[in-house]
């Protein structure tokens, strides 16, 4: 089950993940310049680091949950969980 987390643990997993932004992981996972969830093509400096989980919702900032995502998935996600993403694009395949 998720839970809230606090102030101080959302500063923290953001923390974490400037952190990770600058390792070798994360740059070799950009440089395939595919974003996670559209699967599109997208110049590396473009992708962002998404958590698949939310911080927010108590995701962790963790390289098994965190994607590279483009811009346009990243603000369309927000802090969606990842079943009620999946339920948002199978609603738009539909329309």
């Amino acid at each position: 089950m998720l839970f809230e987390p606090d102030e101080d643990q959302i500063k923290l997993e953001r923390n974490k993940a400037r952190e990770l932004r600058k390792s070798p992981w994360w740059k070799n996972r950009i440089a395939r310049g595919v974003c996670h969830y559209c699967q599109q093509e997208v110049p590396p400096a473009e992708l962002t680091l998404d958590h698949v989980v939310p911080v927010a919702r108590g995701g962790r900032t963790t390289k098994g949950n965190c994607v590279p995502c483009c811009k346009a998935c990243n603000n369309q996600k927000q802090s969606l969980t990842p079943v009620e993403w999946g339920e948002f694009i199978d609603r738009l395949a539909k329309e």
